[in-house]
């Protein structure tokens, strides 16, 4: 409904721009034709829509199909009336800030799909660049501007053609026969062994002169290892052994990766323009990324994993920005409500002595020197009311870790070290009920504290998460922190990645966003 109210007054303010080139019509000055003819300018418009694929959009929603066939109807027969003019040079103009916008904000708002993420650019001035744009020698470049200044945008429009052209040319190329058993092991057997090293040679994963090769249904080392490559890519677990799980993403089909493509541009679109370097985690690749500059470039990276909430309806990290101003070395985790109703309090009516055993201590007030209270049934149930907290005291047994990262928000979501680094081994990595589990948490303290008294050392990191009790650090200056989802990713050393669609936004977003490839969800 956002969205529709929010196109519908955009509507409105292109109508009144509209009126305004008719008016300009009637006086005989237009944007787009000169004496009856379309301008350079507006051929170069309309090749813009035409290619607006490119972009991860669908040229049919602009109407470009049916105003170049208008516009060279003008162009071919006889200079045709003002009336005819005026409504062409006001239509082009409506198309080509439709997609302006859709390039620099996004086609879709991303609450309309259920997220608490608003869109991070206003909207485009489009009295001034449609000014400008009319008497630009580089058409195309006016559009390019508006795009998001990210390498890595860059590197997955580059994919999203690649994809296409070979979905056209195979498009049956991830049809591989089934499998013979629960898994094929290297040196095993496996009907499409030729099928596959195709696809994976097609996909960049085998080298181009290992591709030719044949083998007798034999899946060799060469092809285990290329599958290991592949398996990297989509975030399966690298075992180089043809399971369920790998064939699974392997048949995936070519219109699927596109539409993931096309899905994930438009969740870059989103993104405000960097003002200072942020954190950015990326649910469902189970990464997070820390910029050093402003620059998304791997260089200028801190790169680590992840555990991100359960896929659980109600469990799920959400998707939104904030600000870390915190710091809390050896923290109280004080537990949720729904954690505390859900699974905790059931155990401690059963017996009391859960508490001492975890840790866990009633307190009644806000803040870290809330007063701690005895353990009575009266008391348990003044917090099952609500009316005492529960926290865990910091410790080893601290579900937080020795560190926690603190961007206050309206979901209770954090960043945090973790004692069970063991669930770090998964490939998928959808363990927690919310909250976000970083592997290297040192490391991150580091980075976040940087400009706090001069930067602190590893040493001095590691010294405060031995230290004492919740000793909190206020940043001087807040860092941008953006929990994002996006299932395709291009990297710089010239890969692109895919990963599954734990919570189902990619399916949410496909409703609103138009697209060839839709039939894939």
């Amino acid at each position: 409904m956002t969205t529709r109210v929010s196109r519908t007054l955009s509507c409105c303010a292109l109508l009144l721009c509209v009126a305004g080139l008719v008016q300009a019509g009637q006086s005989g000055s237009y944007r787009w034709f000169d004496g009856g003819r379309p301008t350079a300018q507006a051929l170069a418009v309309l090749a813009q829509l035409r290619a607006a694929g490119e972009e991860g959009l669908q040229p049919e929603y602009y109407g470009a199909a049916a105003l170049t066939q208008r516009f060279q109807t003008v162009s071919s027969g006889s200079v045709p009336g003002a009336a005819v003019i005026s409504e062409l040079d006001a239509a082009l103009s409506k198309a080509a800030v439709q997609l302006a916008n859709d390039l620099h904000r996004g086609h879709v708002d991303p609450r309309s799909t259920g997220l608490a993420l608003r869109r991070g650019r206003a909207e485009v001035d489009a009295g001034a660049w449609l000014s400008r744009l009319a008497a630009s020698h580089n058409v195309a470049a006016e559009f390019r501007a508006l795009e998001p200044q990210f390498l890595h945008y860059r590197l997955l429009e580059q994919w999203l053609v690649k994809y296409r052209q070979l979905a056209q040319q195979e498009p049956t190329l991830t049809a591989l026969p089934p499998l013979p058993a629960r898994s094929v092991k290297p040196d095993g057997k496996y009907a499409g062994a030729d099928a596959l090293r195709h696809l994976l040679a097609a996909l960049g994963d085998l080298p181009s002169e290992e591709a030719a090769a044949r083998n007798d249904g034999l899946f060799d080392a060469t092809l285990s290892a290329a599958l290991m490559r592949f398996q990297q890519r989509h975030g399966l677990t690298v075992d180089g052994t043809l399971g369920n799980k790998t064939f699974a993403a392997l048949v995936t089909p070519l219109q699927q990766r596109i539409r993931q493509i096309e899905l994930s541009l438009e969740r870059w679109r989103w993104l405000p323009e960097f003002t200072s370097p942020p954190i950015i985690i990326n649910i469902p690749q189970f990464r997070l990324f820390a910029f050093r500059g402003l620059q998304d470039r791997v260089a200028d990276i801190l790169q680590m994993d992840v555990i991100v909430g359960e896929s659980y309806r109600r469990k799920r990290t959400t998707v939104f920005v904030a600000e870390l101003q915190q710091v809390v070395f050896r923290p109280y985790w004080d537990v949720p409500p729904s954690i505390l109703k859900n699974e905790l309090l059931p155990l401690i009516r059963r017996d009391a002595s859960y508490l001492a055993r975890n840790e866990m201590e009633m307190v009644r007030g806000p803040g870290d020197d809330a007063r701690v209270v005895d353990v009575t049934p009266e008391n348990i149930e003044a917090l099952a009311a609500g009316q005492l907290r529960l926290r865990q005291r910091a410790g080893e047994k601290n579900a937080l870790g020795a560190v926690k990262f603190v961007f206050p928000n309206d979901f209770g979501v954090y960043l945090h070290s973790t004692p069970a680094q063991q669930l770090f081994a998964h490939s998928r990595r959808d363990f927690s009920h919310g909250c976000i589990r970083v592997s290297e948490p040192a490391a991150l303290a580091v980075h976040v504290l940087s400009h706090v008294d001069g930067g602190w050392s590893m040493e001095q990191v590691l010294a405060a998460m031995q230290g004492e009790p919740n000793r909190r650090i206020r940043l001087p200056q807040p860092i941008p922190v953006m929990v994002l989802y996006a299932t395709a990713l291009a990297t710089e050393d010239g890969r692109i990645l895919f990963f599954d669609d734990i919570y189902g936004h990619d399916r949410r977003l496909a409703q609103w966003l138009p697209g060839v490839a839709r039939q894939a969800y």
